[in-house]
């Protein structure tokens, strides 16, 4: 990975100014921001890499969310790190949202594009209902790609 050394641990209370801060600087959903359910990758000599969570919604579903990466070290494999991190922590089904141009990022981790609103969870059925709205003001705007990965099973 060009000379960084990747670790991957559970965010702190300390961390919790910087998550928001990415979280805000990316223009990502500053819902549901807890330091609890983010795992933080960085570098002992280059500092913070990259952070992702995963979000509970009421209707019971999973979400990965929050996928940031520090652009300075975009590409080199640190978004992999955290996904297949937070699979291998989760296993079971995770949803997530994200711009259409991103979809084969997450295929390549088993993720399938959901287009069938109607199988979607409550939760995102009513964030995919609602872009397709503001979409008809903004139709500039990419595209939103709801997407489900099946799991690994039950943790042993």
């Amino acid at each position: 990975m060009s000379g960084i050394d990747t670790h991957i641990r559970p965010a702190t209370a300390e961390d919790q100014k910087l998550i928001r801060g990415v979280i805000r600087q990316a223009r990502l959903n500053p819902l549901g921001i807890n330091w609890r359910s983010f795992v933080i990758a960085e570098d002992m000599s280059k500092g913070f890499l990259g952070c992702a969570q995963i979000k509970s919604h009421k209707d019971g579903s999973r979400e990965l969310a929050s996928l940031n990466i520090n652009p300075d070290h975009r590409g080199r494999g640190i978004a992999a790190i955290l996904i297949k991190t937070l699979q291998d922590q989760e296993r079971s089904n995770l949803w997530l949202t994200c711009r259409s141009g991103l979809t084969p990022l997450y295929i390549r981790f088993g993720f399938i594009e959901i287009v069938d609103a109607t199988v979607m969870p409550l939760y995102f059925r009513r964030v995919w209902r609602l872009f397709q709205v503001f979409r008809r003001w903004f139709p500039h705007w990419e595209g939103l790609a709801v997407m489900w990965w099946q799991g690994l099973g039950e943790k042993e």
